[in-house]
């Protein structure tokens, strides 16, 4: 036990990292499918959460140790997973080198990175201009590159945040149904003298 929290929530915590690697490989690099990574942050939370407590065999104990608990692993796993999904979309927007299926179009002209990014997102097929960028003052690359960033940076925020909240709804789960003490056994001297 440490000061703050059990060293079964560390323990969690180390399993909540693997379990946000195997999610942000799975459905950011194998499976591109990002919403199912934010579909899982508030599950991952929950379980993280009451594991951290399981781990710890926190059968008794104040509640506000139990919670610090929970919210230690989950924020650990949300942690992980925004850094894992900020890592993969900066491999993809700075390694883009306009490369395009020749059914689409062939290559798209541009110099590797933020400038074809743009031109992916700014363009539609038919060379149309995307509605409602330059509405949000995005005018060039540069202008595109920090608008991409500052929502790449709100979803991992809360992909933090909602993950930090399903372990502290996990922490409170496992504080209403955890395990009881068990009552202490009466000595077989005492039990035959009772019968």
């Amino acid at each position: 036990m440490t000061r703050f929290i059990d060293r079964g929530a560390i323990t969690a915590a180390y399993v909540g990292i693997g379990m946000a690697v195997t999610i942000a490989i799975s459905f950011l690099l194998i499976i591109p499918i990002e919403p199912i990574v934010w579909v899982l942050s508030l599950p991952s939370g929950l379980l993280i959460g009451y594991y951290a407590n399981q781990r710890s065999n926190r059968r008794a104990g104040p509640w506000g140790r139990i919670l610090l608990n929970g919210l230690f692993a989950a924020l650990v796993t949300g942690v992980t997973a925004a850094v894992l999904l900020l890592g993969v979309k900066a491999l993809f927007f700075y390694g883009d080198n306009g490369y395009r299926d020749p059914g689409a179009g062939g290559p798209i002209a541009c110099s590797s990175g933020p400038e074809c990014v743009y031109q992916r997102y700014v363009l539609l097929d038919d060379g149309a201009r995307v509605p409602g960028l330059e509405a949000a003052g995005v005018t060039d690359a540069a202008t595109f590159t920090g608008f991409y960033w500052s929502q790449q940076f709100t979803v991992a925020g809360l992909l933090v945040a909602v993950t930090t909240v399903g372990g502290l709804g996990g922490a409170v789960l496992y504080g209403v149904f955890r395990p009881r003490p068990a009552k202490p056994a009466i000595p077989e001297e005492r039990a035959t003298t009772v019968s």
